[in-house]
């Protein structure tokens, strides 16, 4: 049997992936093209993660694709919500028929000579419990699998755990039939899982408890926005799912700006709203002041304020110390106080997987990422055909993630025009200066930033974080630029050939 060949394998389901496929069968007509999942669903992060009041982190105007508003009436929406728009996007438009599930991309080698990638894939059957090598060959990669590892997340070595007599379990695996109600909850953690977790479980807890080393700078937004409703009274749905999500875009970047050039201003200001949503009594400065500054980690965000309800009422607790260690019936922190549980949730935070862990090689060598650069956020050094989808930090995922699918598909678009079968961003600019591709502190970054590869100094090789400069660099200029070379042109069919 031939192999198989695709113009273009997308890698991932999930938002990006999808959106991907969008972008490819609607500006790249002529290009075939499948998508790949590791899993046996549609989502990825929001099929993936099922613990109780899993919600986005950024407004849905800006989560949401470009090509199909957000219709939702809250504007920080709960997962199931999200994983239907998706499973919906991707069954309007006939997305769904070009994935190919329980197939993860094992390793990727770009040849030269024949232009293209031959790929190793290995697909389950979790009916039947086996496995298989799928290979195939693909014009062009694109990586729609993000960066956190999937099959499990980061979970420190807590001293005691072993004699723990309750339940102790990972967000990211998260039991279909824990039963919490009624009993005691500790949650280790002060980012975004764990500040979702404590309003969501506090209802029907006796009482839950966060944990944490040190704060998070939380934020309390409407979970509707006001200007929503006006605009959809006043337009139809293309014209005020466009406006809402550009006048999102603006303000989180506009607040990001700001908070960047004065941090102690916006950290007095964060603090006030904290402290006018708690009792007089409540001791903010310990429990709700960082020792960073603002969007040094992401800002955390709560809607109508539900963490800071469940604290008011009592119903939830914060704790801020270290574990001495974990014990029968609980946690001892280092001031002594011992915090009885039935169930300990460790939100620790994830791993990062770059590429979704895909070995892969150019002409035999092997690509040492930690040792490369990163071609405006979306492709990597001396790796042609390649693409990575990689949101913001700062933002929402799918600002960044659009803006990289246009450009892929005029990449593809011109490739197929001129009979060039080969991109690949070079640096050959000794002035360039590597610097961390994250511009985050937060802990999960900085344990896997050796793995990852690096941004440059300089513009193509720096990564903005900002959707409107990327909107002006990414989507308005030309292709062609200093770093970015088109090779290989397909070779001439004589008639002896024919």
């Amino acid at each position: 049997m031939p192999t198989e060949h695709l113009d273009v394998l997308i890698v991932g389901a999930g938002l990006s992936g999808i959106g991907a496929g969008h972008y490819i069968q609607t500006e790249c007509p002529w290009a075939t093209y499948a998508i790949f999942e590791a899993r046996g669903s549609i989502g990825g992060t929001w099929d993936l993660f099922r613990y109780p009041g899993i919600r986005s982190d950024s407004d849905m105007y800006t989560l949401g694709y470009s090509f199909r508003p957000w219709n939702g009436e809250k504007a920080i929406a709960d997962g199931d919500s999200i994983l239907a728009y998706i499973e919906e996007t991707a069954a309007e438009e006939r997305i769904d028929d070009k994935i190919h599930f329980h197939h993860r991309i094992e390793r990727a080698d770009w040849s030269t000579d024949d232009a293209c990638w031959s790929v190793t894939a290995r697909r389950t059957d979790p009916d039947a419990g086996t496995d298989e090598l799928v290979e195939l060959t693909a014009g062009f990669i694109f990586s729609c699998a993000g960066y956190y590892r999937y099959d499990h997340g980061h979970q420190p070595d807590f001293p005691g755990r072993d004699r723990f007599q309750g339940e102790f379990i990972h967000p990211q695996a998260w039991p279909e039939d824990l039963e919490y109600a009624g009993k005691k909850v500790v949650v280790i953690g002060s980012g975004a899982t764990a500040i979702t977790l404590i309003p969501s479980m506090a209802e029907d807890t006796e009482h839950i408890t966060m944990l944490q080393r040190s704060p998070s700078y939380i934020l309390s937004v409407p979970a509707e926005n006001p200007l929503t409703s006006l605009l959809r009274r006043l337009l139809p749905p293309k014209y005020s799912g466009t406006i809402m999500r550009w006048f999102m875009a603006i303000m989180t970047q506009g607040m990001y700006q700001v908070s960047q050039r004065f941090p102690n201003a916006v950290a007095r200001l964060l603090k006030r709203g904290v402290r006018a949503q708690l009792p007089d009594d409540f001791d903010v400065d310990r429990h709700f002041t960082p020792t960073y500054d603002p969007w040094d980690q992401r800002l955390c965000i709560v809607p109508d304020g539900d963490l800071f309800r469940s604290i008011d009422k009592g119903q939830a607790s914060i704790v801020t110390d270290h574990i001495d260690t974990i014990t029968e019936h609980g946690i001892r922190v280092q001031s002594g106080e011992e915090l009885e549980a039935d169930i300990i949730v460790s939100a620790t935070g994830l791993e990062l997987l770059f590429l979704g862990g895909i070995e892969a090689t150019v002409d035999g060598e092997k690509v040492d990422l930690p040792n490369k650069l990163t071609y405006k956020g979306m492709m990597i050094e001396d790796v042609p055909n390649l693409a990575v989808a990689l949101g913001y930090t700062n933002a929402s995922w799918t600002l960044k993630c659009e803006l990289t699918c246009q450009y892929v598909t005029r990449l593809l678009n011109h490739l197929h025009e001129t009979g060039l079968r080969q991109c690949t961003p070079v640096n050959d600019d000794p002035t360039i200066t590597e610097e961390p591709l994250l511009n985050l502190d937060s802990g999960y970054i900085r344990r896997a930033a050796h793995e990852l590869p690096k941004q440059g100094s300089d513009f193509p090789w720096q990564v903005h974080q900002s959707f409107l400069a990327d909107h002006r660099a990414m989507q308005r200029s030309d292709i062609h630029d200093r770093a970015m070379r088109f090779t290989n042109p397909a070779p001439q069919r004589t008639p002896e050939s024919v």
